[in-house]
C-alpha cells in the first residue's frame, strides 16, 4: 500500500531547481501562497487508528512524505520533532522523501538517528553542476541508511561520477512539466545512465519533462504522456542494489 503524507504545506523557492516548482503552479489556481508554510490536517496520517484501536494504514505502507514542501525547510523546525516521533513509532513501514535543503540534515536529525533509520528513505535532488557540487559531498558522508538523487527537473549534462558508489542506491533523472519550463535533452539523460552503469547504481528515467529534445530535435510532449514516453526508452538500469521501484506520479515538477 502506498499514501502521500503532505504533513506541511508551502515552501520557498530555494536554487535554480525550483524556477517552475509544481507546488506553485497548482496552489495559484487556487490563490493560496505557496511561501506560507503550514501544518495539514494530514499531519498524523501514519499513526492514525481506525475504531477498533488498529492502524488505519497497515504494516508495510510505503509513505511518500512532504512532497508539497520540503522536510527539511525552516519553517517546520517546531513540528519535525514530532514528524520523527510519528516514524519511528511506525518503523513497521517506510517514508520517503526528497530534500533541497540536505547542508539542513545534521541539526534537523533526531537524538537516537545514529547511521540512520532502515524505514527513511533520502533523496537528495541536484538539478545543475553547481548544485551536484554543493550538495552531493554532504549528502554523500550523511548518516542515512537509503540514499537516491534525484536530477529532476535535469536542467544541463550533469557529472555525478565523483560522488556515485554504493552510497547512493539510484539515480532518477526527468525533465520539467508545465508552461514556461525548460529543456530536458535526452543526451544529458543518456550520460547520467552511463556514469551510473559504471558505478553500478540504479538508473530510472522517470519523465521526459514538456519540452524533450533527442537527436537534435525538440519535441512538445503532454504532460499524460510524459511518463510512458520515459519508460518506452527503456534505459532503465538495474544496479548493484535494488533500490525501491516506485515515485509517485505527481511528484514530478
Amino acid at each position: 500500500m502506498e499514501e502521500s503524507w503532505n504533513l506541511w504545506h508551502g515552501c520557498r523557492k530555494y536554487s535554480a531547481g525550483c524556477k517552475n516548482c509544481y507546488v506553485y503552479r497548482e496552489d495559484g489556481k487556487h490563490d493560496v501562497d505557496s511561501t506560507k508554510v503550514r501544518k495539514t490536517s494530514r499531519f498524523t496520517l501514519p499513526v492514525s487508528r481506525m475504531r477498533d484501536g488498529r492502524y488505519k494504514y497497515p504494516s508495510g505502507t510505503v509513505f511518500w512524505t512532504c512532497f508539497t514542501s520540503d522536510f527539511l525547510i525552516e519553517d517546520a523546525d517546531e513540528w519535525r520533532d514530532e514528524a520523527w516521533r510519528m516514524m519511528r513509532e511506525r518503523s513497521d513501514c517506510t517514508f520517503i522523501f526528497i530534500t533541497k535543503r540536505i547542508a539542513r540534515l545534521s541539526e534537523c536529525l533526531p537524538p537516537d538517528w545514529g547511521d540512520g533509520w532502515e524505514n527513511v528513505h533520502i533523496g537528495c535532488t541536484v538539478e545543475n553542476n553547481a548544485e551536484a557540487a554543493r550538495r552531493m559531498p554532504v549528502f554523500v558522508n550523511a548518516p542515512i541508511k537509503h540514499k537516491f538523487v534525484c536530477c529532476e527537473p535535469l536542467l544541463e549534462r550533469v557529472d555525478l561520477s565523483p560522488w556515485l558508489s554504493d552510497k547512493v542506491e539510484e539515480v532518477i533523472a526527468g525533465g520539467e512539466s508545465g508552461t514556461g519550463v525548460r529543456e530536458c535533452d535526452f543526451d544529458w539523460v543518456l550520460d547520467l545512465r552511463r556514469q551510473c552503469e559504471e558505478k553500478g547504481v540504479s538508473f530510472r528515467f522517470k519523465q521526459t519533462g514538456a519540452i524533450f529534445r533527442k537527436d537534435g530535435r525538440y519535441y512538445s510532449v503532454p504532460r499524460k504522456l510524459q511518463h510512458a514516453q520515459a519508460k518506452k526508452a527503456g534505459i532503465d538500469y538495474n544496479g548493484k542494489t535494488k533500490p525501491y521501484d516506485g515515485m509517485p506520479r505527481n511528484s514530478g515538477v
